[in-house]
């Protein structure tokens, strides 16, 4: 079965090709948008038999590299096109075919209509090939190929709506603050090959065998920077302190793009990229304690965001910076698995908000087209009462609210809790332990109270449009509702295969299966912590159940804060903005963090480029060819009288250089 697997990455690449050479040609959206959609079905019934056989499997046989074909040969050193087939890249491809194609299925309807719909599914199309290429790939090469692919497209849908100045700078945000990222991974990819090349004549990057010679990097100082590098393009490609502003601008292209970016694809790449080199990550004890406090930190911060913005989206989009936080955290404290697991719950729950939020934006678009007002369809503040037009819109967003929220049966509930308790227990951090799991159960209680307000605004109270607009709000149509349909269920059901031990057992001993499952993968690191991690925290029990209960407490008070505020009495939240209007501007404005950046890198940056261009190329550039050129031109305009065309001009310049000559011999 695994020589198969050379098929998942396929079918979305022939999709792209096809929509992308004859999609202008075939007009017809539903032929298009069933092409797209089908290539990445195709590509989630390999990737479905792939995992089934390799359940079936005993776990010291789950590791499988697939050649297809010899990519680079120098010497030793050999980098295929391959594929490394393992549990972990098992469940991203699930993730990635399984929501991608929801988001596929979605796209058919939000997308109607659309100039360049072809265009649109062939992006898409291109986007899933390369996040499959990211996942699959059995070295780091390959890897960044897919790395670079995700970024390209991020760019290309991002900036979809070419024509609107706002989504093109949007694009080019993006675009250039992941090359920034891109330029530590590949100080990473270079730094690791040469270190292993120059001091053990290993010179390789696949991943099996770098971790075959893992025990090699132990007490290795340069580890730390080789890792540390690495981070840096996680924190690009991941939207973390200081590389996350890039996400929130991303809004800008149409909403299925903002779900397959925040929840099925290119988000989760430095997240699994850490994940697939958790055996060199967990030999750096700095590199894993920056991880986790940035991860922690950005979780916290991203969240205190969400609590004032009044975009839909763009509290979703802060939202995906929290969560994407919480799996760093994860990483930061060595629970690879959790940060896994929640990657894969969050993907859920996310690709169903966003998917929410465009079926919400697309009843409002059309209802307010309808009145020709010109109010802004994405304002929660325009909304409200929109459960009675869009109950099935408003049921599913609920679950998936529900389930970020981390309320206990609900998909988040699971891989949160197991994140904050591993965040509090780990062996690694000693006491920096506590201010970890304060970053997390801090950012719990705000996740809750902002991801509720946008459900209250949205969805209760009375509607805040036009009674003519709000007789034209509807729900949306059914190729719209299935994606949520789905994904509200797997966003209650995805948790349970990840049930915490402790719970398992209460429960009659389930075990983790989801844990169990990636064991071959973090096999290394498990050991590793066993042999050598000291003075860590070993809670008790108690301690535990004691935190599992605070943290579902925090989630209900979140919710309890946002129920007295934006429907008990709405009136408070505008007492508290003028009571504090300093801290609600900071927050609103983001922490000024864009600002702070375009005076510091932005600005000068241009006035550097306006400065080479009037001062350097117009000034010395062109003062220097065109100062060439007038001599030239001022000898060329005496001495083209010489060449008059007259006989006695010709005889007087003779004459006059015969006397030159004679004089010359007479006074030297």
């Amino acid at each position: 079965m695994f020589d198969n697997v050379w098929l998942i990455p396929l079918f979305p690449l022939i999709g792209f090709l096809i929509n992308g050479l004859f999609g202008k040609t075939i007009k017809e959206e539903k032929v298009i948008g069933g092409i797209g959609a089908l290539a990445v079905l195709c590509s989630f019934a390999v990737a479905c038999m792939t995992l089934f056989t390799m359940i079936s499997l005993p776990v010291h046989e789950r590791v499988h590299n697939v050649p297809v074909f010899t990519w680079i040969k120098s010497g030793t050193f050999q980098a295929d096109i391959a594929f490394l087939i393992d549990p972990l890249s098992c469940i991203m491809l699930m993730v990635v075919t399984g929501v991608g194609f929801l988001i596929h299925v979605y796209s058919i309807g939000y997308m109607h209509g659309e100039e360049g719909f072809y265009r649109f599914f062939a992006y898409l199309n291109l986007f899933t090939f390369s996040m499959l290429l990211l996942v699959m790939g059995n070295n780091l090469l390959l890897m960044f190929v897919g790395w670079e692919g995700v970024g390209l497209c991020s760019y290309l849908l991002i900036g979809y709506y070419f024509h609107k100045k706002s989504a093109g700078d949007a694009g080019k945000k993006a675009f250039v603050m992941n090359r920034v990222g891109d330029f530590g991974f590949l100080l990473g990819v270079f730094s690791l090959f040469w270190w292993l090349g120059q001091n053990h004549g290993i010179w390789t990057i696949q991943f099996t065998e770098l971790a075959k010679h893992a025990e090699l990097f132990q007490g290795c100082t340069i580890l730390t920077a080789i890792t540390l590098v690495f981070f840096v393009g996680a924190t690009g490609k991941s939207a973390q302190i200081p590389l996350y502003t890039w996400l929130p601008d991303a809004m800008e292209g149409p909403t299925p793009v903002s779900a397959l970016i925040h929840a099925a694809t290119m988000v989760t790449a430095g997240v699994y990229m850490i994940g697939r080199m958790n055996f060199l990550y967990i030999q750096a004890p700095t590199t894993m304690m920056v991880v986790a406090l940035i991860g922690g930190a950005t979780a916290l911060f991203a969240a205190t965001i969400g609590t004032a913005q009044n975009d839909i989206k763009r509290v979703l989009a802060y939202s995906t910076v929290s969560q994407l936080g919480y799996m760093f955290l994860a990483m930061g404290v060595g629970a690879f698995a959790a940060g896994i697991f929640h990657l894969m719950t969050h993907a859920f729950f996310k690709a169903c908000l966003f998917l929410g939020s465009g079926a919400v934006i697309h009843s409002m678009h059309h209802a307010l087209h309808h009145c020709h007002s010109h109010d802004d369809a994405q304002d929660m503040r325009n909304m409200g009462g929109l459960k009675s037009k869009m109950p099935l819109t408003y049921g599913t967003f609920l679950i998936a609210t529900i389930a970020i929220a981390g309320i206990p049966g609900f998909a988040g509930f699971f891989s949160k809790d197991e994140i904050l308790w591993q965040a509090f227990a780990n062996p690694h951090h000693g006491s920096l332990n506590y201010l970890l799991w304060g970053f997390g159960a801090c950012a719990a209680l705000l996740t809750a109270f902002y991801m509720f307000r946008l459900v209250f605004m949205t969805f209760h109270g009375e509607c805040r449009i036009t009674p003519k607009a709000k007789d034209h709000l509807h729900e949306s149509p059914m190729v719209i509702v299935f994606p949520l349909i789905v994904l509200a269920a797997l966003s209650v059901v995805g948790g349970y295969i990840g049930i915490p031990k402790i719970l398992g057992d209460v429960l009659g001993g389930i075990p983790n299966y989801f844990e169990h499952f990636l064991a071959p993968v973090f096999e290394f690191s498990e050991e590793f912590v066993k042999a050598h991690a000291h003075g860590g925290a070993h809670p008790s029990h108690a301690v535990e159940w004691g935190l599992m209960g605070l943290s579902v407490l925090i989630a209900f008070i979140g919710i309890g804060i946002a129920f007295v505020l934006y429907i008990k009495d709405t009136s408070i939240p505008a007492k508290f903005t003028a009571a504090f209007p300093a801290l609600h501007r900071a927050v609103f404005n983001k922490w000024y963090i864009d600002e702070l950046y375009d005076f510091l890198f932005v600005n000068p940056c241009k006035a550097l480029g306006n400065f080479l261009w009037k001062g350097f190329d117009v000034v010395v550039v062109d003062g220097i060819v065109n100062g060439v050129a007038s001599v030239f031109m001022g000898f060329s305009g005496v001495l083209r009288h010489i060449q008059s065309g007259y006989v006695f001009n010709y005889a007087f310049s003779m004459t006059i250089g015969a006397m030159v000559i004679v004089a010359f011999y007479i006074f030297r």
